[in-house]
Formats: structure tokens, sequence, C-alpha cells
């Protein structure tokens, strides 16, 4: 008698972690799906800019390729860019999985593996990058970048209505939620019950009491900007070719206008430029040889010219002194030139 009790308690004992288990995994499944539909759907304009990461294997050295992340980690910042996407020229085919984990923390990546590194790194508040980032051999000199300074990168003395955290192993004191560091003196605890080393958002309110009966509430990482307007950083994108930069677009219809960027292209005044009403901007950017090189290139694009593939193929930087402008200055130098134009449209 005593043994069928033990196995129907041990049966009931299964049947209830299962469940808490299958719980935990659909609560995380639904927070990434709601998020992923808040991309999609989203509300704010979202301005968008393409990169190779052949530029950085022109560096020669390592710090060099590392300022070289960093200047587009801070154009993009100070332009309020929402997506950064680093694409393959030559279409390696390498998925995105594959390209944040490349080699081992002793390894030497280049390219796109590099830079996605890099730039993810650089967009992460400073209290959250310990738990997110291992040691790897392409953060060697990240410390020599200057601060992005974002809005989102708070200090441990201030208070925002939202802060990026990560989810924390430690257990609450009653089991209900999550124990989330949001770089405050206190961990928070938010309502849902999920696997540690997570980011997210988290809606920090008006109320300054951080005790863990205090619940708070992960919300979409756009929330920030829909609400009170706050540049909340830029997210980072795998491309495995400038075609696929196009299809594998986050946003729902995908982007409305696309603009090229060369030497080879026409030439508007800023002041005189109109950019047609969008959800969804993209601006690219070509490496040593220009988008040309990377259109004819891609076999998705056998045939067509760089007129045929961008709505605009503009010339940011007319006259120029130098024979070669490099990527990290044209991004610096169009997104200037598109600051105006795309102010009056907004």
């Amino acid at each position: 008698m005593a043994k069928k009790k033990k196995r129907r308690d041990s049966a009931r004992n299964g049947e209830e972690e299962e469940l808490h288990n299958h719980r935990n995994g659909g609560t995380e499944k639904k927070i990434k799906r709601d998020e992923e539909q808040n991309t999609k759907r989203s509300k704010v304009r979202t301005v968008s800019i393409a990169v190779p990461g052949s530029i950085i294997d022109n560096a020669q050295s390592l710090e060099l390729a590392t300022r070289l992340a960093g200047q587009i980690a801070r154009a993009s910042t100070i332009f309020r860019i929402d997506e950064i996407v680093v694409f393959d020229s030559k279409g390696a085919g390498m998925d995105n999985s594959r390209v944040t984990t490349a080699g081992d923390e002793d390894g030497i990546e280049s390219g796109a593996p590099f830079l996605i590194r890099v730039l993810e790194y650089l967009e992460t508040p400073q209290y959250l990058r310990k738990s997110l980032f291992p040691w790897h051999n392409s953060l060697r000199f990240v410390g020599l970048l200057p601060p992005l300074d974002a809005p989102h990168h708070l200090r441990k003395h201030e208070w925002g209505s939202f802060r990026e955290g990560v989810t924390l192993k430690e257990k609450t004191l009653n089991s209900i939620g999550t124990y989330v560091d949001v770089g405050l003196s206190k961990n928070v605890v938010i309502e849902d019950k999920l696997e540690p080393g997570k980011r997210l958002t988290v809606a920090m309110g008006t109320n300054r009491h951080l005790g863990a009966d205090q619940l708070h509430k992960v919300v979409p990482f756009s929330t920030p900007r829909e609400e009170e307007g706050l540049y909340w950083g830029y997210k980072v994108r795998y491309a495995s070719s400038i075609s696929s930069v196009f299809k594998e677009c986050p946003y729902e219809g995908g982007y409305d206008h696309t603009i090229g960027t060369s030497e080879h292209g026409t030439i508007v005044n800023s002041t005189d430029l109109t950019i047609p009403k969008f959800s969804h901007l993209l601006i690219a950017f070509g490496g040593l040889a220009g988008l040309e090189e990377s259109i004819e290139e891609d076999d998705s694009l056998k045939g067509k010219n760089a007129n045929e593939v961008f709505d605009s193929y503009l010339n940011t930087c007319p006259n120029q002194g130098s024979r070669t402008i490099r990527t990290e200055e044209a991004i610096f130098i169009s997104l200037q030139y598109f600051h105006e134009p795309i102010s009056r449209t907004l």
C-alpha cells in the first residue's frame, strides 16, 4: 500500500514538474512571440542602415577594427537608427546564430561576426554586459571606445520609466515571478517566470519601491519609443547577401522606401531632397568596391543595376577631395545629409 502511494506521489510530482516547465516555456515563447509581432506591427517609423561586414577585413589590426565598429555604433546612436543590418557582400550564406557565436572565446573573428558582436556589445547597457557577454578575444579593445550614452544606458542613481534588465537564477522569496537585474541597488521582480540570462525591457513606473512584493511588467523593446518618444537603441541583424537585407526585413510589409548611397549616385542637395512618407526606411552603404559589387555578386539580383534595386540612389558627398570615402565616414556624412529631409518627412 505504501509503495502504491509512493508511486502515485511520484507520478503526481512528475506531472506537476512537467506542467511547471510547460508553463515557464509557454511564458517565454509568448514573450518572444509578442516581441516579434510588436516589431512587425510597430507604429513607430523606423530608420535602418545596411553595412557590409567586409569593411572589417580592411582594418590593419584588431584595435583599428574595434574603433571602426565603434564609429558605426556612435553614428547610429547619434542619429537614432533603429536597426543595423550587417550583410555579406559575397553571399556567404551563414545563418545568424552561427554569426553571433562564431569562433571560441580565444578565436579570431573577422567580417560580419566581428562587427555584429561589437555592435551588440556597445548597444547593451554597461551593467548588463558581464551577464550577457562572456569574455571573447573580439572584445579585447572595446574598453577604448567612447560610450554610446543612449537613453537606456541609465546610471545606478538614475530613475527611468523603463530599464533594460537580465533575468537572474536566484529564486524569489515566495517563488512568484523572477528576479531581474536592472542596474539599481536592488533587483526587481517581474510577474513572469523566466529562465536566467534573458535580456528584457522592464516597465518601472513611478513607484520607486523595489521590494519583492512590487511586481513589475515586461514590455516590448519598442514601448519606450512608442509611449515616451525615447530612443531605445538599435537592433542588429545579419543578412547573407544584399538581397537578403530586403527579403528578411522584420517589419510587416518590408521597407517601404530604400536608398542606396554611392559616388555614382544622383546628386541632390540635402535641402532639396524629398523623402516620401514611410513606415520603415532603409539606407544602404557599400564596402571598398561600393554597392555595385555587392549587387553584381548576388545571384538573386543578376542583371540588375543599383537604380533598379533601390528606390533612390544618391551621392551624399559630391565633389569629394579624397578619391575614397571610407564606409564609416560615409555613414556619418550620409546620416547628417539625410537628417533634415527625414525630419521634414516625419
